[in-house]
């Protein structure tokens, strides 16, 4: 029907489009299209990531902004022309070919087939290799690449998404060299503690050695002479404790220290701390109180760093307790694969507030002034033992009523070769009439050659014959032959670890059991030393019965298997 006044359209009236009553959701799906649309042209134009899509060939069909600003190609000077193995690092493409082929065992050609080979089969695949742009220069990229199939399945490209490496391979290296520089700082931290415990124990090797020997000469020193001698001996084991203590805590904290893991007892090692800290308790009127254990319990630890853990805090306990008080140690299972071992005292307590500063370095809370001597860094160094033992620790105190100690640790299966009981043997006296056994002593400090005669001397069936050096003392062993070597390690010249092993391959002194005596006592010194083939290491400053008892230890070692027949000894 036409409105009048008007010409009528010639055109065909329009066919409306049937309306789907009640479909609201055309709009919002619009929406969503455009949304996506606009999002997959975001990606693409992106130009933070490389995309790089090429068809089943490995011929590059699209190449995005993000490629075309990190490589420096334009798009069309690359699509339907090159691979993106042409812009690889051609080296690193044919190692990849080459690893993949071991990894894969079937040969895989250099080329996009090094680097399409995993995506095409549907193995996820991320590598990376170097990128070489238009201008020549390189960057390290990690490259993800996925084969696309069509709805068939059949592979009809792949898809390359790329991102600039530089920064981590520069964050990489900056951290490499600083791990490199603090590896040896390390190092010279440890060869720095190394040569200064060894220049700190050198003179107080003298001043323990000779200051026990006037506590035990005859005469017996006199009643004010002895407690001169008593206040040296005070100071000197004070400043040796300082000593291992510091060492302890720099060693642990810088990695240095090395402990084993093995099967202990803990029937053994209470044993041997009640020994060590029985006098102590006595001279103080402490009394000791330790478990009465029906099972020899084994724990996983390292022997001589429990017992030192142990004694540190059974000494604590009676150093700071009162007089007229009592410690006592307790094993309890606290779980049914881990012991806790508490040490309990009677002391005076400690606040909360001290409680929660226990474990920091050189704090003494507030104990500085007090009458016991301390470093305050302790209880640190056997937390650090403990963490490195695989154990915690931790303390209780009420004030007025004492603390508790205590230290957690995994249990673990009875060795095989542990026996029952343990078994103490008594220290025969020197029968008269005993053959004279000869020692050759290898020294180039004069005070502390001293100190060892005088040591040997008050056994009558020892003589010493002294070296200055390796050499002589080498020359000596051949001539002489000693039934025990006493050998120290810093000398001029040969060492003495060179010695020994000079030693060890003569047949003539292959036979002669050699104790170093030195003041290296790092524990590498230590265990280097005895992997060497040392009978024993003692360390300085000596302690008199310690070498007393190595020495008897050695020469029995040296009767039981006879070397040479020994010539006079030199005047």
């Amino acid at each position: 029907m036409s409105v009048p006044g008007t010409l009528p359209d010639p055109r065909p009236a329009p066919t409306a489009e049937p309306v789907a009553w009640g479909d609201t959701n055309e709009p919002a799906r619009r929406l969503a299209l455009l949304k996506a649309g606009a999002l997959q042209n975001a990606i693409l134009t992106s130009a933070n990531f490389s995309i790089i899509a090429t068809d089943e060939n490995g011929i590059i069909q699209l190449f995005n902004v993000g490629a075309e600003r990190m490589l420096g190609y334009r798009a069309d000077e690359v699509v339907n022309r090159i691979r993106p193995s042409d812009i690889h690092d051609p080296e690193e493409v044919a190692e990849r070919a080459r690893a993949l082929s071991l990894e894969l065992d079937t040969p895989i050609a250099p080329g996009f087939e090094a680097l399409a080979f995993k995506a095409s089969r549907g193995i996820e695949d991320i590598y990376e290799l170097t990128y070489i742009c238009r201008d020549g220069s390189r960057f390290p990229a990690i490259v993800s690449i996925t084969a696309l199939r069509d709805d068939h399945t059949d592979l009809i490209g792949y898809l390359l998404i790329g991102t600039d490496n530089s920064v981590r391979k520069r964050v990489e290296l900056e951290l490499n060299d600083a791990v490199a520089a603090a590896e040896k700082a390390n190092r010279a931290k440890s060869d720095f503690l190394s040569s200064m415990s060894h220049e700190l124990r050198t003179p107080l090797n003298a001043v323990l050695g000779f200051a026990q020997l006037l506590e035990t000469g005859s005469p017996a020193p006199t009643p004010g002479q002895k407690r001169s001698i008593e206040q040296i001996l005070k100071a000197g084991w004070y400043l040796l404790e300082l000593i291992n203590e510091v060492l302890d805590l720099a060693l642990i904290e810088s990695g240095r220290l090395t402990l084993s893991g093995e099967a202990v007892s803990l029937m053994e090692v209470m044993l041997e701390c009640r020994a060590m800290v029985e006098p102590q308790a006595q001279q103080r009127g402490i009394g000791l109180a330790f478990p009465r254990l029906t099972t020899n319990r084994y724990v996983m630890a390292d022997r001589t760093r429990l017992k030192q853990v142990l004694i540190n805090l059974l000494f604590n306990a009676i150093k700071y307790n009162q007089p007229g008080g009592h410690v006592t140690l307790e094993c309890t299972l606290c779980r049914s694969d881990a012991i806790r071992i508490s040490v309990r005292d009677t002391g005076a307590g400690l606040a909360p507030e001290q409680v929660a500063q226990l474990f920091q370095p050189f704090n003494r809370l507030g104990q500085e002034s007090g009458t016991e001597e301390g470093t305050g860094i302790g209880l640190v160094v056997t937390q650090r033992l403990m963490r490195l033992m695989g154990g915690e620790i931790g303390a209780n105190s009420t004030p007025g009523v004492g603390s508790e100690f205590w230290i957690e640790l995994q249990l673990t299966e009875t060795p095989q070769h542990a026996s029952g009981a343990l078994e103490l043997v008594p220290v025969a006296p020197v029968p008269h009439g005993t053959p004279l056994r000869t020692l050759l002593y290898v020294e180039d400090n004069p005070a502390n050659l001293e100190l060892v005669e005088q040591i040997i001397g008050r056994r009558s069936d020892w003589r010493l014959i002294g070296a200055a050096d390796a050499s002589v003392g080498i020359e000596f062993a051949r001539v002489y032959q000693p039934d025990v070597v006493l050998m120290d390690i810093n000398l001029p010249g040969i060492s003495g670890l060179e010695a020994l092993r000079i030693l060890q391959a003569d047949p003539v002194t292959a036979h002669i059991p050699v104790i170093a005596l030195s003041a290296n006592a790092v524990p590498r010194d230590v265990h280097k030393g005895l992997a060497a083939g040392f009978f024993q290491y003692i360390t300085k400053p000596i302690k008199v019965q310690q070498l007393l008892d190595a020495l008897d230890a050695a020469l029995a070692l040296s009767q039981a298997s006879p070397g040479p027949a020994a010539q006079k000894e030199p005047a």
